[in-house]
């Protein structure tokens, strides 16, 4: 087995709350030991880590594509694969050929979120426990949410049986149809048909009622707005199983950001308001929001400089995902431990994965980053396949410098070249 060291670490792993100068040790794909007294034997390999942080490697549980070397740029050492693939993976040989293609790389770990509904058409229910037992951590129908309540019900309660978690996409579809941003003044300006926030509030509503009615976990992806929020606490308040997520650009950005109508900051759901944006930073570190999530998708260039209702949803993330969000640490309103808790040991819990912490014998997944290095959003100098980021230019802070997973090096900072493209 291969001894490698890294020494001189800012340790910090939220599942115990460790936050230490000392050493990490890994034996083959597992931690051997860690602390600041962790003996170092003469034969081991060593990294040095200069004071920075050494952290779990992030896992990301909402990504729409598989980009390996991206992924690994931004500390990503697992990705949870969303359903929507050109084979819906909706039946347990599509999540069984995932599972073994990503072995067969073996370079990030991938897992499969399973469709909730056959063919993500919201009418038949999936067949879950199949699903599960090949290797499917969670089940959702993506991009929509199971719309029937009658459906939805029946889900939750098939699920309660493996304890399995459902993600529910957070938009009452009824109220969002023909929707392409938040519905106010931004719209009214632009002339674009808005998407109220009561259609996230009425769906969270509705499907924690049946929640608390099953017994079910159900996890919210992509809250958008301070009410969305406010119903998840109710939720949580009477009893519900109830979890949620939001991703960097939510923190970052408000409806704003659609002026002129720059369709690289057209997602799903939209763009809130500057009140929404603060309520969830506050969400994130108060722990309302459990997780913190790429929602990486990766669009073409001609399928996003189309006129702004006819341009696809979807921002690139994996190499953003941690600066963006630092944005709110260094700013005093989120705990940087909170923010590591998010990305790691939170996901790690609500997937049943045995990742998301430091300890002996847990897995060497690792990410080492400087949280305080500056540098500038560059669209052509990503890893991506595409360049469909609205932080194009955007002065930031952190930056990954090594990613570890099962105890390879598979991003180094100072070994990579970067990227130079052209306009």
């Amino acid at each position: 087995m291969t001894l490698t060291a890294y020494v001189n670490a800012r340790l910090m792993d939220p599942l115990s709350g460790r936050d230490e100068t000392g050493a990490l040790l890994v034996n083959g794909p597992e931690i051997a030991a860690l602390g600041a007294d962790a003996g170092i034997p003469e034969n081991a390999a060593r990294v040095d880590c200069r004071g920075k942080v050494l952290a779990p490697g992030f896992i990301d549980m909402r990504a729409h594509r598989v980009e390996w070397e991206a992924a690994a740029a931004g500390g990503i050492t697992t990705i949870v694969l969303q359903p929507d693939q050109t084979t819906i993976i909706d039946a347990d040989a599509a999540v069984e050929r995932i599972r073994s293609r990503a072995a067969a790389r073996s370079t990030i770990r991938v897992y499969p979120m399973g469709a909730a509904t056959k063919g993500l058409k919201g009418r038949e229910i999936a067949e879950i426990g199949q699903m599960q037992a090949s290797g499917a951590v969670a089940f959702t129908d993506c991009r929509q949410p199971v719309a029937d309540a009658r459906v939805m019900r029946r889900l939750l309660e098939y699920a309660s049986f493996f304890d399995a978690l459902v993600v529910q996409f957070p938009q009452e579809p009824s109220l969002a149809e023909g929707g392409s941003v938040h519905e106010g003044e931004i719209a009214t300006r632009l002339g674009l048909a808005g998407i109220p926030v009561a259609a996230e509030v009425i769906q969270i509503e509705r499907d924690a009622r049946l929640a608390l009615l099953t017994g079910a976990r159900l996890h919210f992806a992509l809250v958008s707005s301070r009410e969305g929020l406010e119903a998840v606490r109710r939720a949580r308040a009477a009893g519900a199983r109830v979890t949620c997520s939001v991703a960097p650009h939510y923190l970052h950005l408000n409806a704003n950001a659609v002026e002129g109508f720059k369709t690289f900051a057209r997602v799903s759901p939209p763009l809130r308001e500057e009140s929404d944006r603060r309520a969830l930073i506050a969400g994130l570190a108060d722990g309302t929001i459990d997780t913190l999530v790429s929602d990486h998708d990766p669009q073409s260039e001609d399928s996003k400089r189309l006129p702004f209702e006819q341009a696809a949803f979807g921002v690139l993330s994996f190499e953003t995902m941690l600066p963006l969000a630092l944005g709110a640490v260094h700013a005093g309103h989120l705990d940087l431990m909170r923010l590591l808790d998010s990305l790691t040991a939170a996901p790690a819990r609500l997937l049943g994965l045995p990742g998301g912490h430091l300890a002996p014998g847990a897995p060497a997944d690792l990410v080492l980053f400087d949280p305080d290095k500056p540098w500038r959003v560059d669209r052509f100098n990503m890893r991506a396949g595409t360049r469909n980021t609205p932080f194009d230019t955007l002065p930031v802070q952190g930056r990954v410098l090594r990613t570890v997973v099962n105890g390879a090096t598979v991003f180094d900072a100072a070994a990579t070249t970067p990227r130079q493209g052209k306009a």
